[in-house]
This record gives structure tokens, C-alpha cells and sequence, in this order.
């Protein structure tokens, strides 16, 4: 058995995977060509986001079974492509879940504080020197008493849930057609529509999966609803969040301020609008980072090649569909899954 990872062995991958007999090839990747290059007749592969694992890339592959991707985000894996294939797509759950639910916290803590300004200000001198220019103080607000809007209530909305609890909010809304309210009455939230929370929420944080369903979620109308004076913070997925109108709602003081941790396209070119506004922080993707994230993700990650490769349960299974594939492949032609225990 063979693995190619997308990169360098992390932390006790290179030990995992001995211990278990598969050999590791490692590479850097620019383009698909590359990725086909890397993986091509491993039995698994570790991949980031770039470039894309897509449908090309996958059939460039004949014997790959399990892709593991590093985090919760699958998006850059073609799944309906995995699927038909019978390539099982796998992530590490649950594994970053604190980093970013703290790092939602923060950015929001730093807009309603003005932390950046306050740093600034003060490392310029203008304290002692110039404090007319400290000018930021009007601008802070406080959590206490307010509404707190999270769209997408998962593992880590609800851990951003809860962290807002702290701070003695009025209200918790959230938006997620996939969980009912008794879920939401556990983390002493109520689950709402998305018009209600962008129309009723003072801070609105994003926690949603990239799909189709959820692609410019927010758009020109959903700017337009919400209160001139709302914070949007988005540390899920760039794509839920049109740029351009998110830009334009800023400049013309539609909503009063964002964070963002993520962008429609990555790394954000510096010429983008969202740098030039001094309502808008951009911190580059990295909610998810910890020296434990990295440490944990790096075995789960091993793992879920690992297990599936024995037979085993993976982590993460974002595809499970591919089980009935891979099941018909055993009675026809099991092709890439000859010689692997059934899961």
C-alpha cells in the first residue's frame, strides 16, 4: 500500500504510517498535472485546498481509495466525482472546532473594541503625543444586552453559542434548515429564518458549510436588511459572502463593520477593496491554527487513510454515499478496492 501527501509528513504520520506497513511519497503541488503526478498509483492521499481534487484529478488516479483532507472543509474535493468512483472523501471533525469558534470571538471583540485601532494608535505615539488622533473611542460598543445572529449551527455554532452566552447577550438567533429548535433550546438559542436574523441580529458570525444552497447567502438584499449598525463575521467559508456587495455595503455604511477570516478567492489579492476600508479586518485563514490543531489533525488525518486502507471506520466520512458504490464495485469489479477489507 502506498500514500502521497500533498506536502511534508506532520508531527507522527511518517511513524503511523510505518507501523502499518504503507509506504509515504511526499510533494509539493501548483497545478492538477501535479497532483496527478503525486498520487498517481497511491492507495490514498493527504491534499489541502490547492489545487483542487477534482473529477480530473480523481480519475487520473485508478487506484486511489480514501482522500483525507487537513480540517473540516471537503469543498475542494470533488464529491459527486469521489462518489461515482468509489473514492471515499474524508475529514477530521470536530479538530478545530475551539481555534475557530476563539477566533470568531475575537474578531468580533476586536471590532466592538477597537483593538486594532487602540494598538495602532498607541505604537504611533499618539497617546502621549497626538491624542486628538485617538478618535476610535466613540466606536466602542459592548456584547452585554445585544442580539447575536450565527448562520450554520454545527459543531462550531454551537461552540460559538456558548462563548456569546458568556457575555450576557439578550439574544442568541440562528439559521440552519438542518437543525430544529430543540436543538437550539439546549444551547439557549432560538433557531429562526434567515430573513428574521439578518433583519434582527446586532452581530451576525457565519459557521455554515460552502455549498450550492449557501453560495452568496449574503448578497446585496441581505445587506440591505440588516441594521446599519451590524458586524458581520465570517470565519466558514468565503464563497457564502458576496465580496462585491460586501464591500459596497461598507462604503455606503449599510452595515457598520466585518471580519473576515476567509475570501472568495485565496490569498486575497492586496489590490482587494476589503483592504482599503478601515470597517473591514481581514485575517488570512487562519482560524483554524493552534500548535494542538496541527498536532491532533496530522494523526486524524493519517488515520482516516490508515483505517479506511484495514477496513476500519474513518474520522470523517463526507461522502457516505460512496458505500453503496464501493459495495456494487466488490460484486462486479471491485477494481481499486481489490485485495481491501470491506469497511
Amino acid at each position: 500500500m502506498k500514500v502521497a501527501l500533498q506536502g511534508r509528513a506532520q508531527g507522527r504520520q511518517r511513524e503511523l504510517y510505518e507501523a502499518a506497513g504503507i509506504e509515504i511519497v511526499e510533494g509539493g503541488c501548483r497545478t492538477e498535472d501535479d497532483m496527478i503526478e503525486l498520487i498517481g498509483d497511491a492507495d490514498g492521499a493527504q491534499v489541502g485546498i490547492w489545487p483542487l481534487t477534482s473529477r480530473r484529478v480523481l480519475e487520473g488516479c485508478p487506484n486511489l481509495k480514501a482522500v483525507s483532507r487537513f480540517g473540516v472543509g471537503v469543498d475542494s474535493i470533488d464529491h459527486d466525482a469521489a462518489t461515482e468512483l468509489g473514492v471515499m472523501v474524508c475529514n477530521v471533525p470536530g479538530s478545530n472546532t475551539t481555534e475557530v469558534a476563539d477566533h470568531a470571538a475575537a474578531l468580533l471583540l476586536s471590532v466592538t473594541r477597537q483593538v486594532v485601532e487602540g494598538v495602532t494608535n498607541t505604537r504611533a505615539g499618539n497617546w502621549a503625543d497626538n491624542p486628538r488622533a485617538m478618535r476610535f473611542a466613540p466606536r466602542m460598543r459592548r456584547l452585554t444586552g445585544h442580539t447575536v445572529g450565527i448562520v450554520g449551527f454545527g459543531n462550531i455554532g454551537r461552540a460559538f453559542a456558548t462563548r456569546m452566552r458568556g457575555f450576557g447577550v439578550s439574544r442568541i438567533l440562528a439559521f440552519d434548515p438542518y437543525v430544529r429548535q430543540l436543538a437550539g433550546d439546549l444551547y439557549g438559542v432560538e433557531m429562526v429564518d434567515f430573513e428574521t436574523l439578518t433583519r434582527e441580529a446586532d452581530y451576525i458570525s457565519i459557521h455554515s458549510a460552502a455549498t450550492a444552497e449557501s453560495q452568496y447567502l449574503f448578497d446585496a438584499e441581505a445587506f440591505n436588511r440588516m441594521k446599519p449598525t451590524a458586524i458581520l463575521i465570517n470565519t466558514a467559508r468565503g464563497p457564502i459572502v458576496n465580496e462585491e456587495a460586501l464591500a459596497n455595503a461598507l462604503e455606503a455604511g449599510e452595515i457598520e463593520a466585518a471580519a473576515v477570516d476567509v475570501t472568495e478567492v485565496e490569498p486575497l489579492a492586496s489590490s482587494s477593496r476589503l483592504l482599503k476600508l478601515p470597517n473591514c479586518y481581514v485575517t488570512p485563514h487562519v482560524a483554524a491554527m493552534s500548535s494542538v490543531f496541527v498536532a491532533e489533525t496530522a494523526v486524524m488525518q493519517a488515520e482516516n487513510v490508515i483505517f479506511v486502507l484495514q477496513g476500519k471506520k474513518p474520522h470523517g466520512l463526507t461522502n457516505p454515499d460512496v458505500v453503496k458504490t464501493i459495495a456494487v464495485l466488490r460484486h462486479t469489479d471491485p477494481g481499486r478496492w481489490a485485495n481491501v477489507p470491506d469497511l
